[in-house]
């Protein structure tokens, strides 16, 4: 792993009748990382596919950053809301990533 910035991409399917709070949950999600210094400046991207699963790109700092943000109860707060209104998807399960070059439409 690398010790500096590290690209992710993360993919939430929203629990029933969850959408608009995953929403506020994912447009909290990398500026609190920041705030914490925990997440670079780089723009993140989100994104949705076709089945309602919201993706996000973002950069950590650092694979540090990643160990970090397990002990930091910002963190912990904010996963515990991403785990109250959705389930985690790898990318694999989405099925425009069967694709050679799979697109999702933009949220921001």
């Amino acid at each position: 792993m690398p010790s500096t910035g590290l690209v992710v991409i993360a993919c939430y399917r929203p629990r029933p009748g969850c959408e608009a709070a995953l929403l506020d949950v994912v447009e909290d999600h990398v500026p609190t990382l920041r705030r914490l210094g925990l997440a670079t400046e780089r723009p993140h991207v989100m994104m949705r596919a076709k089945d309602g699963t919201i993706l996000e790109v973002f950069e950590w700092c650092s694979v540090d950053a990643v160990n970090r943000a397990h002990d930091h109860p910002d963190v912990q707060q904010l996963w515990s809301r991403f785990n109250d209104v959705c389930f985690y998807e790898p990318p694999a399960n989405l099925e425009e990533c069967k694709h050679l070059f799979p697109g999702f439409a933009p949220l921001n």
